[in-house]
């Protein structure tokens, strides 16, 4: 999803239970400090005895409950063949931590999302597209969130943490908040203070009220982190008058010293810090231990809610069962065009209205001010367009029959600006098509279910490509690789553009330049840690950080 440009572009929808611990005069601050963001505030009453009755009313419930679930066993057996790809073998038994809510185990080597098993390459198809359908080698790389003996002697206090919480505030769409809600655990494990659930902005394009609890699995969440970061839905009663220290402005790329001196004396003290508008500012080069942390909360503990996650593999599988399966990310929608400077391909009736928006609110262009279009374009920073994206996939031996899913919002210029890539791969399905009646009904107007369901199709696809980099691209990219390396084509946006406008090239000669131009671009292994470190994040480039060649083991550690 786009990034937005500013935080002007979003206001705050609370969960209810924010207000319960979060003093008026504080929260105004925060108001002043962020004078864009609106909030909605849930109505309440003050009723003690109400309050008293419903509780004792719900301790008879739950123990109603509980002697219930006595009388019932649930037992669920995952196909080992999904399983394979993380699960370690026996002679190196998978490390767990107890469950705070029913103390069973979470078993990280069986808590990531499984891949679906790669399709054989069918007898039929031409050495090209069995090629096309081939996996990367992963090199034996497999993941190993071992952490030292050092960071796990902290866990045991920092993981009971009762005096210092942190709150954040996430912004943007679903795949930036989640790269925020990562380092805010890292934040929190740095600061030794236990984490709020944290709050969802609603971002003025995508226009999602949806709270964390209804997109991320809450107690996964919990019980996943819990031997690294104590994790609580509010704040406790000791602190409902606490003046918390509210920050809303971090400069990039911040250290782990920078953070601690900054915040910790004002922690100490008044108990709470929260943190708006953190969009990566964390250093991509942390000390290994707290790396490790960010790929077991993008990889383990965010996991979307039970009814997302199973419709996205319904998807999925609909279109496995048919055979492989290309997910094609295309960043085509306005506020990409607007926002990039590039011109949409589409006509000048099209592009002007772009540059009227552009014009009327120039604060949204975010690319490089001083650079035209053509620039811009040459560069490699503009978004391929669906004719582009054909002619790529085709020109790499994509069959043209090949199913091809379609994940991204609404495109601008409809119809016409798919055209390119329907008449070259007519099999194109979206979700909405994927979908059987009823089944998106819960998520209209919901954005950043709609994402969360592109994300599981493309995660389980044979091959994904992006059409721009982003945010999706990034996360895909370093999700894919933890999974076991599966496909993953990095477009070469400025070495494509030119060839692309080069009349005098034949299709077997592009097609040749284009395979050898992404040879090493497909989701092989690709160390984070070498002189571009500076600008990878160790959730899109795993390998060495989270993931580490040890044979036929796999370590994963609590």
């Amino acid at each position: 999803m786009a990034k937005p440009s500013n935080t002007k572009s979003s206001f705050i929808k609370t969960p209810s239970s924010f207000f319960t611990f979060l003093p008026v005069s504080p929260f105004t601050s925060l108001l002043n400090k962020f004078p864009s963001l609106r909030i909605h505030r849930p109505y309440s009453s003050s009723r003690p005895r109400s309050y008293l009755f419903v509780f004792f009313l719900l301790i008879l419930l739950s123990l109603l409950g509980l002697s219930l679930l006595r009388l019932v066993s649930v037992s669920q057996n995952p196909s080992p063949s999904f399983l394979t790809l993380l699960s370690p073998p026996p002679s190196h038994p998978p490390f767990a931590s107890p469950s705070s809510k029913n103390h069973e185990p979470v078993v990280l080597s069986r808590s990531a999302t499984m891949p679906l098993p790669a399709h054989p390459v069918s007898g039929n198809a031409t050495a090209e597209e069995a090629e096309f359908w081939a996996q990367p080698d992963g090199e034996g790389y497999r993941p190993c969130l071992d952490f030292t003996i050092q960071y796990r002697k902290a866990s045991a206090k920092i993981s009971k943490e009762k005096q210092k919480f942190l709150m954040v505030v996430v912004l943007g769409g679903l795949n930036q908040q989640k790269t925020q809600i990562v380092d805010a655990v890292v934040i929190a494990r740095i600061l030794e203070a236990a984490l709020v659930v944290p709050v969802l902005a609603v971002d003025q394009i995508w226009q999602d009220e949806s709270e964390f609890s209804e997109i991320f699995d809450v107690d996964h969440f919990k019980r996943t982190l819990q031997a690294d970061v104590r994790v609580v839905s509010s704040l406790p009663s000791t602190h409902l008058g606490s003046k918390p220290t509210i920050n809303t402005q971090m400069p990039d790329n911040v250290s782990p010293l920078w953070i601690r001196t900054k915040f910790l004396k004002e922690l100490n003290r008044g108990g709470v810090l929260i943190l708006a508008g953190m969009y990566s500012k964390l250093s991509k080069n942390l000390p290994l231990d707290l790396q490790k942390l960010r790929c077991k909360v993008a990889f383990h503990a965010l996991r979307f809610v039970s009814p997302i996650q199973e419709l996205g593999d319904k998807f999925a599988r609909r279109l496995w069962i048919k055979g492989p399966y290309i997910a094609l990310h295309l960043r085509l929608e306005k506020d990409v065009w607007v926002r990039s400077g590039c011109l949409t391909g589409l006509g000048p009736e099209h592009d002007d209205i772009i540059r009227k928006i552009r014009e009327s609110q120039p604060q949204l262009l975010t690319e490089r001010l001083n650079m035209t279009n053509t620039q811009r374009r040459l560069a490699g920073l503009c978004p391929l367009n669906a004719l582009q994206v054909a002619r790529l996939i085709k020109a790499l031996g994509a069959p043209r029959t090949a199913q091809v899913y379609r994940a991204g919002g609404e495109l601008f210029g409809g119809a016409q600006a798919l055209q390119g890539l329907v008449e070259e791969f007519p099999n194109i399905v979206t979700k909405e098509m994927l979908a059987r009646e009823g089944e998106l009904s819960p998520y209209i107007n919901r954005s950043s279910a709609m994402a969360a369901l592109d994300y599981i199709v493309s995660l389980r696809s044979d091959v994904f490509l992006p059409s721009n980099g982003g945010n999706m691209g990034s996360a895909m990219q370093g999700h894919r690789a933890y999974l076991g390396h599966r496909k993953f084509v990095k477009p070469n946006h400025r070495g494509i553009v030119g060839l692309l406008e080069d009349t005098s090239i034949s299709e077997a000669e592009f097609s040749n330049i284009m395979k050898k131009m992404h040879r090493r671009h497909q989701g092989q292994p690709e160390k984070r840690t070498n002189e571009r470190s500076s600008s990878r994040g160790v959730t899109a480039y795993p390998v060495p950080e989270c993931m580490c060649r040890h044979g036929n083991r796999s370590l994963l550690r609590s």
